[in-house]
């Protein structure tokens, strides 16, 4: 039973910082790409950003040079430091891990910013 558990979410004041970690559990096959999607109430789901196995990143423009994505390939485990946090990061935070066998989710962890 392939499980993405997460952790780190929160409630932060504006310029606050905070982590989220993921940790893929039963997964048997190389985890390809892993990363962090964020979703609103009546809104799409979003990119933040992603990793894939070599280390290369990707960021979505609202969270350029603020967050930062890093990974153990080893302990298939993502991690999200996230900074000078804003308003607008509100959001419910997903994580996810695709491999040959397909696409994995979490269940999504909130992440609240307060002015």
């Amino acid at each position: 039973q392939v499980q993405l558990v997460e952790s780190g979410g929160g409630l932060v004041q504006a310029g606050g910082s905070l982590r989220l970690t993921c940790e893929a559990r039963g997964i048997f096959f190389k985890i390809n790409d892993m990363g962090w999607y964020r979703q609103v109430p009546e809104k799409q789901r979003e990119l933040v950003a992603t990793i894939i196995r070599d280390g290369t990143t990707n960021y979505g423009d609202p969270v350029k040079g603020r967050f930062t994505i890093a990974r153990d390939n080893g302990k298939n485990t993502v991690y999200l430091q996230m900074l000078s946090l804003k308003v607008e990061d509100t959001a419910v935070y997903y994580c996810y891990a695709n491999t040959i066998t397909g696409s994995h989710w979490g269940q999504g962890t909130q992440v609240t910013v307060s002015s």
